[in-house]
């Protein structure tokens, strides 16, 4: 399977798979028991059916209203329990969570719907993971429900949310996203530089020389690479 690498602050995720003959037996249970699995009453359990499910794809359609359920689920797992090598910012650990958004993306565009209406969940864990999965999916049709959440009551949400845009390369995001550098969390600021310099719009340029003034220092640093990739 191929390397996937998302740049970013907060969505910065590295895919390394590394699939052995662990990982090959461990695929040979059903999609169906994979589904009763994700109920499990431990997280590690949870986490690793949704690992699995993952690498069913597309079969995995079946599964995606109980995936969609565990978004919401932040319990922190070692991420050996995915018998796989994921880093997201060098975190040691996953969550059930996170490992369901992976499964949504790799089922594809059937989890479109499903995932645009768990941003308005009442569980901010659900709504950022969501977010991550929308921008994974890469469907511009995306952009319009990201750009709300970019309003969300939540940091890490709207952190996310940009992030989402980012990787979306929108550039019909970018009014929202100039007003967004300015958000009152230094992680926001700094996520939604990143998504300007990706986007690449010139007319972003007069914010994000602002930035490079913020009071924090990692926000400076993201607005100074922006500004240089906008400039390329």
């Amino acid at each position: 399977m191929t390397t996937t690498r998302w740049s970013g602050t907060i969505g910065s995720l590295v895919l390394a798979l590394s699939v052995d003959a662990t990982i090959c037996a461990a695929q040979s249970r059903s999609v169906k028991d994979l589904v009763a699995a994700l109920a499990g009453a431990d997280p590690a359990t949870r986490a690793e059916a949704a690992c699995e499910l993952k690498h069913e794809s597309d079969a995995a359609a079946q599964a995606i209203e109980p995936l969609v359920r565990l978004l919401a689920d932040g319990a922190p797992v070692e991420r050996i329990v995915c018998q796989e090598r994921w880093w997201r910012n060098g975190e040691p650990l996953t969550t059930p969570g996170q490992e369901a958004a992976a499964a949504l993306v790799s089922i594809g565009s059937r989890a479109f719907d499903p995932l645009v209406k768990t941003l308005k969940q009442p569980q901010w864990i659900a709504r950022r993971n969501a977010a991550w999965a929308l921008g994974a999916l890469d469907d511009p049709r995306a952009v319009k429900p990201l750009i709300t959440a970019l309003s969300d009551s939540e940091p890490d949400v709207r952190a996310q949310a940009a992030w989402a845009l980012g990787a979306l390369d929108s550039a019909a995001a970018l009014e929202k996203l100039t007003e967004t550098v300015k958000d009152s969390d230094p992680r926001v600021r700094q996520q939604t530089a990143w998504a300007l310099g990706v986007i690449g719009d010139s007319r972003a340029t007069s914010v994000l020389l602002g930035a490079l003034k913020d009071a924090d220092a990692g926000v400076r640093r993201q607005a100074a690479w922006a500004l240089g990739n906008i400039g390329k």
